[in-house]
């Protein structure tokens, strides 16, 4: 037995003569030689030992640890809980349990070493590891059945020593680890990312990274399926499914349809174990001698950017060349990060900066016209159409005039609004409509007292024209309701321990603890989070009737983030939800969306559900199981993309992106990721209006895509490049010229529909007149004027039942 000093830090000297059973610790692996490079300049790497400990007690815990070199010759060995963040440390040990998941790059040829990245539970990620294995090898024993095999390592292991012991072979040090975790933990590779390994994954995540939840072609095979697949479909003969092909036995082989020499020594035998073989060495030969070219390239590089003249140019470069300057250590992973070839991934870097260019152009140009002085009522309203942005119609057959935007959220709905909108009974004042039309066009202001207002109109939880007294008499309705759903389950043992029931428990509580912590209801601990709700103890006693049961045992769920009183109320809204609607349950995604309605109204139960309940109706499609109602609005917002912007449409045809992965998160919850906490309230509450449509969010998305249409266009020819761009929009995206520009896209198309209803109306007119023999046949040769040939255009275009169902409201 290794024994093993613990200390909190780096330093802390251990107590004379202390050691009890927790102190005692067993060493099971270690690896030497692993490093971590705190710059892009190798004199700075700084190498350690990466090891797994056993922490001996009753419950024994498993610690991943890597300690510098330099720390083990200066003390006796130590463990250090977190990264103590000194530029010659950056030591840690963790807990498996605490380990969320990894990211591994093996070698490759930007990347010679191969890499690790650890992202813990809690957020954090810990310094990356990199395994030299040309300076300390690592080795993997044979299994006796495998001993008396003729394939030999290389380099060959040493001759001597009795002939009985399995001899050693070579395998790279982070597949090594990865093979020494999986005996004291579960690894499991996510089929969305092959790079990404889970750490004791629970339920909800090994459902999610072990099926792929929304294939690249689906949308095809939707078309292919669908009555008019052989005639009208938009998707060309050479894209559309076809059958599998027969000869499945390459499928093993990544590499078998390529016939260079290169691809051919990568490959790997499938019948052969991954890192042995002569394949696997002579990948591994291949990849060491192309490390010398690698490490070359990367110092000239360094070599001139460091320079002292250009240091006037290195703030103006791109990321990913500025990083060879400043950056981590990294300087080629950025590629492999990506998924992507180095051109393929500088090309979607040159995007980003291209947009962040035109951005700052934009709002130049924006100050500046709000600089000038107002000459004339013309004037005025050029400024004002300025300064949302300029929103022109891409699909210019049409010669309409363009639409303007109404939205003003410079003047939100105020208190002194709301109020003066009813009489002294409660009664409204004003139509319902008047009253969404004025909450799109404003917004609210942001207050948690006027949206608790608010908000139970614009779902649906309370009738508009009713008074007081009838409003009040159809809540109370709807709270002893909740509170008869509620105890189906709750305080029903023979329900709440049944095994689906437990299942529903543990998917919504692992949910609800990675939900908008940063929140104040949901970060605070649980001794603490309790100051925000009532201090009645009947409330209190209420609520400790599920709030120390919701959750699964701790041993059952692993190291998750910890609870409170909130996420235990949240769960139980979700789980009573479950209990409401049976035939979806709960599915996830949900507690995104069940989130912000909690904080608005400040963790009142009865309110949050049934506003919970009413969203829901609308986002119900979202969330099938078979996932038809998020393909149907993909397929929609492809129709809609093709009649709006063919040019876009065609484009992302060659790139193969007309399945629209990249927008499935902004429809699926709802932007809820895309943009800050605050903003997706008032984007929701705008949505929730159904003033033009029910599927406003599908013009909000193309309102993004047409943002960066020119970016798109000009720099991103691949679909993963696209995909990477456009998860990267990511809280980068304004809301309200997003909004404005989403309102003239819907005013657009309606223009559109309208337009060519009409003209196809004149001609079925003017077919009846010729059939009269009331038109002259030299008519018929005559050329065609610029309006005629905008007609025969508008005419060609076919609008689905699901593109004209766009222009109808949702109430």
């Amino acid at each position: 037995m290794v024994e093993i000093k613990h200390s909190e830090a780096a330093g802390a000297p251990a107590e004379p003569g202390h050691h009890d059973e927790e102190d005692r610790h067993r060493l099971l692996y270690s690896k030497s030689k692993v490093y971590v490079q705190p710059t892009a300049y190798a004199r700075d790497n700084i190498p350690g030992f990466v090891a797994l400990v056993k922490r001996e007690a009753t419950n024994p815990t498993y610690l991943l640890a890597w300690i510098p070199e330099t720390l083990l010759n200066e003390k006796d060995v130590v463990l250090i809980d977190m990264p103590f963040q000194r530029p010659e440390s950056y030591a840690f040990s963790v807990p498996l349990t605490s380990i969320y998941s990894l990211i591994v790059h093996p070698p490759s040829l930007s990347s010679w070493y191969g890499s690790i990245a650890i992202n813990l539970i809690n957020g954090d990620t810990l310094p990356t590891l990199h395994f030299h294995d040309d300076e300390s090898h690592s080795f993997t024993l044979q299994s006796p059945h495998s001993s008396k095999s003729s394939v030999t390592a290389y380099p060959p292991p040493p001759t001597e020593g009795p002939s009985h012991v399995p001899k050693p072979i070579n395998s790279w040090g982070g597949e090594d680890l990865l093979s020494r975790l999986r005996q004291y933990a579960h690894v499991l590779r996510s089929t969305l990312q092959p790079t990404l390994f889970l750490i004791d994954p629970s339920r909800a995540d090994i459902e999610v990274h072990s099926t792929q939840l929304f294939a690249d072609d689906a949308v095809d095979d939707i078309l292919a399926q669908s009555s008019y697949a052989n005639s009208h479909s938009p998707i060309p003969a050479h894209r559309r499914p076809r059958p599998l092909s027969s000869a499945s036995n390459n499928n093993n082989n990544p590499y078998s349809q390529r016939s260079s020499v290169l691809h051919k020594s990568l490959a790997s035998p499938p019948s052969s174990p991954s890192g042995s073989g002569p394949s696997s060495q002579a990948r591994m030969a291949l990849l060491q001698s192309f490390s010398n070219i690698t490490r070359a390239t990367r110092h000239a590089a360094q070599n001139i950017l460091s320079h002292p003249l250009a240091k006037p140019i290195v703030p103006h470069l791109p990321d990913p060349v500025r990083s060879l300057v400043n950056a981590n250590g990294e300087w080629g992973s950025w590629v492999e990060k990506g998924g992507m070839g180095e051109f393929e991934s500088a090309r979607v870097y040159l995007a980003r900066w291209a947009r962040i260019v035109a951005e700052e152009g934009e709002r130049a140009r924006r100050m500046e016209a709000q600089a000038l002085p107002v000459l004339s009522n013309e004037s005025k309203l050029e400024e004002e159409n300025g300064s949302l942005g300029v929103f022109e119609l891409l699909h210019s057959t049409a010669n309409l005039p363009p639409p303007k935007a109404t939205r003003d959220p410079t003047h939100p709905v105020t208190d002194a609004m709301w109020e003066g909108w009813f009489g002294e009974d409660g009664r409204p004042k004003i139509g319902v409509e008047e009253m969404r039309r004025e909450v799109f066009r404003r917004g609210i202001v942001p207050k948690p007292s006027l949206r608790q207002k608010i908000w139970p109109f614009l779902l649906g939880v309370h009738e508009w024209d009713l008074t007081s007294d009838e409003r009040d008499k159809a809540w109370n309705e709807k709270e002893r309701q909740y509170y008869a759903i509620k105890d189906e389950w709750c305080g029903v043992p023979e329900v709440f321990d049944r095994q689906d029931t437990i299942e529903e428990r543990h998917r919504i509580d692992v949910d609800c603890r990675r939900t908008d912590r940063t929140q104040p209801l949901f970060a605070a601990p649980a001794e603490l989070a309790t100051t925000d709700l009532d201090d009645e103890s009947n409330e209190k006693a209420a609520h400790k009737r599920y709030s120390s049961v919701i959750s699964p045992n701790m041993v059952e769920i692993g190291a998750q983030s910890p609870s409170n009183e909130h996420v235990d109320r949240m769960a139980a809204i979700l789980l009573t939800y479950n209990f409401f609607e049976k035939e979806l349950g709960y599915v996830q995604g949900m507690s995104d969306l069940c989130a912000p309605l909690y904080v608005v109204f400040a963790g009142n139960e009865e309110m949050t559900f049934w506003c919970f309940v009413q969203f829901m109706h609308q986002m119900k499609k979202n969330f099938l199981r078979d996932q038809s109602g998020m393909k149907q609005q993909l397929l929609t917002l492809q129709q809609l993309i093709e009649v709006m912007d063919p040019e876009l449409f065609r484009h992302l045809e060659k790139t193969d992106g007309l399945n629209l992965f990249f927008c499935f998160r902004w429809v699926l919850i709802a932007f809820k990721r895309e943009f800050p906490f605050d903003d997706v309230l008032r984007l929701w509450e705008v949505l929730w209006t159904d003033y033009y449509s029910g599927e406003f969010v599908l013009f909000v998305a193309l309102a993004v895509l047409e943002s960066h249409r020119d970016m798109i266009l000009r720099y991103l020819v691949e679909f993963d490049e696209i995909l990477k761009y456009c998860n990267e929009l990511s809280m980068t995206i304004e809301l309200d010229s997003t909004l404005a520009q989403a309102e003239v896209l819907f005013l657009s198309f309606a223009q559109i529909v309208a337009d060519i209803d009409r003209r196809k109306a004149e001609e079925g007119l003017s077919t009846a007149w010729s059939s009269n023999g009331l038109r002259h046949r030299g008519a018929l040769n005559a050329p065609l004027s610029a309006e005629d040939r905008s007609a025969q255009t508008l005419s060609r275009i076919q609008l689905s039942d699901d593109l004209r169902a766009l222009l109808k409201t949702g109430h």
